[in-house]
Order: C-alpha cells, then structure tokens, then sequence
C-alpha cells in the first residue's frame, strides 16, 4: 500500500499485473504488459541470477541504517535488476516495553525475521532483544522453533509470536502458538492463542493471566483435597451428622468458587 500510495502522489499510472502469485518467504510474481517480473528479497533476486554488483555499495548503505530492500527484476533472458525499494520497519509503540515485561516474567526474547542481518539488529536493539536470526525462510523458523525446544530443560517451552502466513509453521511448530488479531487468518488459525489486537504488550499479559489460573487451579484443588481428606474420613466414622457435613461440602464450594473470582482483580498492563 506504501508503495502504491508514493506512485500515486507522484502521478504514476501503473499497469495491472497477472498472474499474480506468492512465493513463500521470497516475494510475489507476475506478468506485466506480457513482461514476466518478480518483485521480492534478494536472496530471490540472485536465485533468479540478477546481477546486484552494481547496487552493492547502495543497498549496504541501506541495509546498515536499518532498512529492508526488496528488488524487482525481470526474469526473461537475461534477467535484469528493473528497481529496488527500501522499507523501514519500526518497533510498534510497546514493543520495548514488551521485551522487558517478558525478561521480569524469566522469558527469554528472540528475534526470527526474514529481514537482512542489518535491519533486523537495529530492530532488535531498539527493543532490547539480544538473539537474532535473520534472513530466515518460513521452513527455518520451524527448524530454529524446534531446535530450542530441544535445548531447553524440562518444564522449559518455546511460545512463538506472529502474524504474518510466514510465521504459521513455527507457530504450529512451538509450545504454545501465539497470533495478533491484526494478522492473517492463516497465521490464527495455526497458533493456540490468538491476542485481540496487535499489541506486543499482550503477550506479557497472556503469560501472566495463565500461571496466575495455573495457580489458582492448584489451590482450590489442595482445599478441595483437604476439606474431602478431613470431611470423608469423619462422616464415614459418624462423627458429622449430615446437616454439618452437607454444610461442609457448601463451605467447600464456597471456597473454591471465591478463590477462582479473585482473579477477576486482575489487570493487564494496557488497562
């Protein structure tokens, strides 16, 4: 849309293209004015044997300052570079914020990116995050999802965090799957948890929200153990007439419902 919006401003009327069609984890192609064209990283651009020397002193300059550049080329015989485009990512507004709510919680932060090794470190330190992994196609961030989970100790899980269609084999692939609402329906429908806006913030808050009732389960299961364990053994012996014991057994109930409302003071960070 950023690209369309700036050939507008500018005047441009661009021809439609045809044939369009995704190339996972390297761009889109198609046909325009019956010219072939592919439009994506250039890891693809050189696959399709796309000369970049040229370019090179350029696109180090870009990708150092943070920017991401994407080549459009025309693959007929030979294939030519037709045009480079240079995208900045920024941090959403929380993500730093994010970052550490995670490091307070014991959650170690990694980055995976299909982004060049430049652009995805000055991401990384402008939120805090130490471990990157760049340059990654969808299948990679499977294979690098497994492989933590394989060096971790037990009781240890990875959670992924996306919402692009890239992200949705890793998604599949970790622990526990998280999707941002803003994302593609691809990406929600492979992941376990899915946030209702696209807010990194959240994904604190999912974490904490779930050992707080992971914890509140185990407590009412001790005092449900504990009141059966005391109560049982007594009305069994006669020692409880039944209106005492039934009102145990309420008391019992009582307890446990009251201890599971308790969570309802929670607040997350955005509220």
């Amino acid at each position: 849309r950023a690209v369309l919006q700036a050939a507008n401003d500018e005047g441009l009327t661009l021809p439609l293209a045809t044939n369009v069609r995704a190339v996972g984890g390297r761009g889109v192609a198609g046909d325009v004015e019956g010219m072939p064209l592919r439009q994506g990283s250039l890891r693809w651009m050189q696959e399709s044997g796309v000369d970049l020397g040229p370019w090179q002193a350029e696109l180090q300059r870009w990708q150092t300052s943070g920017r991401t550049v994407s080549g459009v080329a025309a693959v007929q015989d030979p294939p030519r570079l037709l045009g480079l485009l240079a995208f900045a990512d920024t941090a959403k507004p929380h993500a730093a914020q994010a970052v550490r709510q995670l490091a307070a919680l014991g959650v170690r932060s990694v980055l995976l990116t299909g982004d060049n090794a430049g652009s995805a470190g000055v991401l990384a330190r402008a939120v805090g995050i130490a471990t990157v992994h760049a340059e990654v196609l969808p299948a990679d961030k499977a294979r690098i999802v497994t492989e933590l989970k394989a060096s971790l100790p037990a009781r240890r899980q990875v959670a992924m965090v996306g919402d692009g269609i890239n992200d949705a084999p890793a998604l599949a692939a970790a622990d526990v799957g998280m999707a941002m609402g803003s994302g593609t329906d691809v990406a929600m429908s492979a992941a376990g948890i899915t946030l209702m806006r696209g807010d990194p913030a959240l994904v604190a808050d999912a974490l904490d929200i779930s050992r707080r009732t992971h914890a509140k389960i185990r407590q009412n299961l001790f005092w449900a153990f504990i009141f059966n364990a005391v109560g049982i053994p007594l009305a069994a012996a006669g020692l409880l007439s039944p209106v005492v014991a039934g009102a145990a057994m309420a008391m019992s109930s009582v307890t446990v419902v009251s201890n599971a409302l308790l969570l309802r003071r929670w607040k997350g960070s955005n509220r």
